[in-house]
């Protein structure tokens, strides 16, 4: 048990990286780098595969051939027509429609335009005929069967390019045949000049109309103003609106000096009225007052009066009162006195009926006054609204004029054939043989390129479904274990034959595969000592029992005591690989039926005895567990130089693994291209997790048809030439035998 302890702690080389776990598990230096395919892996990916990459290429070129060669020749004629700026100015007159190109997008609108329906199916109009039926020849049916419209075609196959940095515009149609293509071309020009002289017209001639019912309305509107100013002027009697702003100006002036006068006047007379009244009050003398006694009968009666009293006095120096003289003197003075007091009241009543008078002139001519003033506020404001009605008239008048004039030279425009669109290139029919579809040359290209693209994705493809292990890279890197070697396919012969193919010289490149795994074993530092060798495989039929047996001769051949006990307890296999019953073995010592010397099938080679499972059990797992079988292969260390182990596949049951205890290390067997990767890295974790070395694993029947593709630093035509040993050549193979190690290296 200590060798068993020594080797399972051993350590893997170096060159494979040191990790317990063994070569290239996950987390160790190697495993890492090694995960990364290089170029060359896919090159072999490429080279297994270049069946699929070359059908696919011929396939898809094949097509583009036959597609290139069987299309219909199609010709492309191309007109063009410039676009101007601005239309060319024959009147300083702005148009109806402003069709001036200002920006880019104006001249992609008008590219619009001449990819529209309109313009398709004006061009459609004017095929028909016989033209027509020429036209639609090619297209009788179309892509699902239904027939083609002329819109449909000529929409499919006209095309309008811009001319970069210029405002040229090339107009292309194809067709099968080529002065069908030209017509059209030169169809689409005319009918787009055509269109837009249409447009151009048609708007003029609705502006003309519109401006028409503009002017009816207008001439309506200032016919009508013109009325109501007239009706406005009679209704206020404001024929002459300044005449009688002068007139009532005038009479304001006479009225105004009207009124300072009575204003005068009135004046006066209240002073004089004043005075005559005081007098009165203070029965003053009347005739004191100067304009009272320059009235002339009152100045005529006060000289009576003064003569009369003159007289008196006189008279009374020469008669009595009582003298008829002086009686009549004094009659004479009172009859003057009275009428003086009469013409005194006269006069006083005089001044008081002028003052009234006055101060009545006074207030008429001040009414008459306030109503010219009012009269001349009134004509002020029905100037005002007169001028503003007169205003919008002239305004409305001026607008009508205006109008008028936009309809005379709108409608000089409308019979004027202004273009901004005019022909460049007439479309001319293309030689026959210039054809633009199919493009053999794109077309080629596309097969060739799109072949081999295709066929190399392909390729990678069904590498990437394929996930079955086959090469270095999927053991090394996705299984996680060192390549210790390869074992070629062998043709079909009996297992027993199988079994000892190295020591029957069926096949030299197997037999020579097994001395070159044995060098390796014998090369790698974990390996070359250990004593007990378990081998197992990922799923059944990997030839894990053909490569016990194989190995276990070609050490027993190099001088090993070796023995190989069958672990399989359920589908043994090792006693038919040597022609041998199966009556005793494992089974019947770990049952203490049998003792190991009972069981052991001696010199079944020379150096090699085998210990045979002695029938199947129907508890493999309580067997292997068993004290004795420990003790079994305890015994077998002491006997035996190398102990082979055949155990069953990890992926079907665990009796592998309840084993590996006791061994110094395992080989892992795996099929060409037959167990999946997820499987074979699934069974090599577990195998690793046990902490017994693994020394690595052995592809298994490896088809040399494509050996170059995954291992061609194993195999190649040389190796075969080398090896492969002719019929009745014994001396030559005696000879190998005699250093089988050295040929193995």
């Amino acid at each position: 048990m200590d060798s068993h302890h020594k080797h399972a702690s051993g350590s893997a080389p170096a060159e494979y990286g040191n990790t317990g776990y063994g070569y290239g598990y996950p987390g160790s230096g190697y495993g890492e780098s090694a995960a990364q395919r290089s170029l060359n892996d896919y090159l072999l990916i490429l080279r297994e595969r270049v069946w699929y990459v070359v059908v696919v290429f011929l396939v898809v070129f094949s097509s583009a051939l036959v597609y290139t060669f069987s299309q219909t020749k199609i010709y492309e004629a191309t007109a063009s027509v410039q676009v101007l700026r601005q239309d060319p100015r024959v009147m300083q007159t702005e148009a109806v429609v402003d069709t001036t190109v200002r920006s880019t997008e104006d001249l992609n609108t008008l590219v619009r335009v001449m990819e529209s329906a309109l313009i398709i199916e004006r061009v459609s109009q004017r095929i028909t005929g016989e033209d027509l039926r020429q036209f639609m020849a090619p297209y009788e049916k179309g892509r699902w069967g239904d027939p083609l419209t002329p819109r449909e075609v000529l929409g499919a196959n006209r095309r309008i390019t811009p001319l970069r940095l210029s405002l040229v515009v090339a107009v292309s149609y194809r067709h099968p045949d080529p002065i069908i293509a030209a017509r059209v071309a030169n169809m689409f020009v005319d009918e787009l000049i055509q269109w837009n002289s249409r447009v151009r017209i048609d708007d003029t001639i609705r502006g003309v109309e519109d401006l028409q019912i503009r002017v009816e309305q207008q001439r309506k509107r200032v016919d009508e103003q013109a009325a109501a100013l007239a009706e406005y002027r009679r209704k206020n009697d404001m024929v002459s609106l300044d005449q009688r702003r002068d007139i009532i100006t005038e009479k304001l002036k006479q009225l105004s000096a009207h009124v300072v006068a009575n204003s005068s006047r009135l004046l006066e007379a209240e002073i004089r009225h004043l005075q005559v009244q005081e007098r009165i009050a203070a029965n003053g003398d009347l005739a004191e007052l100067p304009f009272i006694a320059q009235n002339p009968i009152i100045s005529q009666l006060t000289q009576q009066v003064a003569s009369h009293k003159i007289a008196i006095a006189q008279l009374s120096e020469r008669y009595r009162e009582r003298h008829p003289r002086m009686i009549e003197a004094n009659n004479s003075l009172a009859q003057a006195e009275r009428e003086l007091t009469r013409a005194l009241a006269s006069a006083a009543a005089s001044v008081a009926a002028e003052f009234e008078s006055a101060r009545r002139n006074d207030i008429e001519a001040r009414a008459a006054l306030k109503r010219a003033e009012d009269a001349t506020l009134e004509l002020d404001r029905l100037a005002v609204q007169y001028q503003a009605q007169e205003r919008d008239f002239r305004i409305n008048e001026q607008i009508l004029g205006e109008i008028v004039a936009r309809m005379r030279e709108t409608n000089m425009i409308a019979t004027m054939e202004l273009q901004n669109v005019r022909k460049v290139d007439t479309a001319v029919p293309p030689p026959l043989g210039r054809y633009v579809a199919p493009n053999n040359t794109l077309n080629i290209g596309v097969g060739l390129v799109g072949g081999l693209g295709l066929g190399l994705a392909f390729a990678f493809f069904v590498a990437f479904i394929d996930d079955r292990v086959k090469s270095s890279f999927d053991i090394e890197s996705v299984v996680g274990l060192p390549l210790l070697g390869i074992i070629p396919q062998i043709k079909k012969m009996e297992q027993a034959d199988k079994a000892q193919i190295v020591v029957n010289n069926a096949d030299r490149q197997v037999a020579e595969a097994f001395l070159t795994l044995h060098s390796s074993l014998r090369l790698r530092d974990d390996a070359k000592d250990a004593k007990v060798i378990l081998t197992t495989s990922t799923i059944p039929g990997e030839g894990k029992s053909f490569t016990t047996t194989n190995l276990a001769l070609v050490y027993a051949a190099h001088g090993d005591r070796v023995c190989i006990v069958d672990c399989d307890l359920r589908k043994p296999n090792i006693h038919k690989s040597f022609r041998r019953e199966n009556l005793k073995g494992v089974i019947d010592v770990c049952a203490g039926s049998a003792s190991l010397d009972e069981v052991i099938l001696r010199d079944v080679h020379p150096n090699l005895d085998i210990v045979p499972t002695g029938g199947r059990a129907k508890n493999p797992t309580q067997i292997l567990n068993n004290k004795s079988f420990e003790v079994l292969i305890s015994d077998l260390r002491k006997r035996y130089d190398r102990v082979f182990i055949d155990t069953p596949p990890l992926a079907a049951v665990s009796d592998a693994l309840v084993v590996l205890p006791l061994v110094d290390g395992s080989i892992f067997t795996i099929f060409f291209n037959k167990v999946r990767r997820k499987a074979a890295q699934a069974a090599a974790r577990r195998l690793l997790d046990s902490n017994v070395t693994c020394f690595g694993a052995v592809l298994n029947g490896l088809n040399l048809a494509v050996s170059g593709y995954y291992y061609a630093q194993y195999y190649d035509k040389s190796y075969k030439d080398y090896y492969v040993v002719a019929s009745g050549d014994e001396e030559a193979a005696a000879e190998e035998d005699k250093a089988p190690a050295k040929a193995g290296v």
